[in-house]
């Protein structure tokens, strides 16, 4: 392999990785906190994208370059839609179950139904099979015909540097947040001992709350950052939620670090695959990273990790 080319791989591969990365952080956040798995949290990034695309540009979008007042609204709308969407999922799904003690099926049920939902009901507004979306951040006229140049004569989109870089510092945002902040302690208490805490004045409720609302946000800057340029089908969001999942268990459940790690992992490993081997092996990478980490270290901290689940603070 040439390594001009190789480079180019490994850089496309990063970026998707970190754009992964910001999924599995928010997965990772979701179900160390709250100890179940978000089964519609890849279904929350392009849920997140799509209504910010209808409320701007209606049912028939298109990837034509934005003036500048529909890039703002359609970039505040999708963060504002991600929010909104993870906090109703939270609200209508996830706390209820978790004051009625369904238990550990009550949670994946609810989490199952609201992503069938949330694809149900775009799937009802855009029924094509694709769509593409434009880009609100308007990346490709930051440089000449939208290429930078590389070692070896090559050629990146600026696109793909641009999302590894804004993917790795939201990332490394979030997590001086969470490890410098009221806010990360109190997560850090609900996540170790949500009983204790709730005696200590911490509300687990508004804790889960707010945790899922963090998840929300990075999910809709996910959606912002990998959306443009492909086409994509309200149902791709299943898809990358397993993928999510994978890195986020491939770097441990509740590590955020690991999570980030995990989603550049994955990305470079599917695209150094899709490369040698084609485009349906790359699909199947994180579904193989997925059984076979689970299979050799199952995730500590979901409801058969044996700490107490935060229901036993929330009824």
């Amino acid at each position: 392999m040439d390594s001009g080319v190789l480079l180019q791989v490994l850089l496309g591969g990063l970026a998707q990785g970190a754009v992964l990365g910001l999924v599995a952080l928010g997965f990772s956040l979701v179900a160390g906190t709250a100890r179940l798995l978000p089964f519609a949290h890849g279904d929350l990034v392009l849920a997140s994208a799509f209504v910010a695309v209808l409320a701007v540009l209606g049912r028939t979008p298109t990837a034509a370059r934005l003036a500048g007042y529909p890039s703002v609204a359609l970039l505040l709308l999708s963060l504002a839609a991600g929010l909104a969407l993870s906090g109703l999922v939270a609200a209508l799904v996830v706390l209820p179950a978790a004051a009625r003690r369904l238990g550990p099926l009550g949670w994946i049920a609810g989490g199952l139904a609201a992503g069938l939902l949330l694809r149900a009901t775009l799937a009802f507004y855009l029924p094509q099979q694709a769509y593409a979306l434009p880009d609100p951040l308007r990346i490709d006229g930051l440089a000449p015909g939208g290429l930078l140049r590389l070692p070896g004569d090559g050629t990146v989109p600026v696109r793909v540097a641009c999302v590894l870089v804004i993917g790795l510092v939201a990332g490394l945002l979030t997590e001086t947040l969470l490890a410098r902040s009221r806010f990360g302690a109190a997560v850090r208490a609900v996540a170790d001992d949500p009983v204790g805490a709730a005696l200590c004045g911490v509300s687990p409720r508004r804790v889960l709350l707010a945790t899922f609302l963090l998840a929300g946000l990075l999910a809709a800057v996910a959606g912002i950052l990998a959306t443009p340029g492909r086409a994509l089908s309200v149902d791709d969001g299943a898809l990358l939620g397993l993928d999510a999942a994978a890195a986020a268990v491939l770097g441990g459940i509740g590590s955020l670090r690991g999570a980030m790690a995990g989603g550049l992992a994955v990305g470079t490993t599917q695209a150094l695959a899709g490369y040698t081997l084609g485009a349906g092996v790359a699909e199947l990478v994180p579904l193989v990273l997925l059984v076979a980490v689970l299979a050799v270290r199952p995730p500590a901290g979901g409801p058969v990790g044996g700490r107490r689940p935060p229901s036993a603070a929330l009824g």
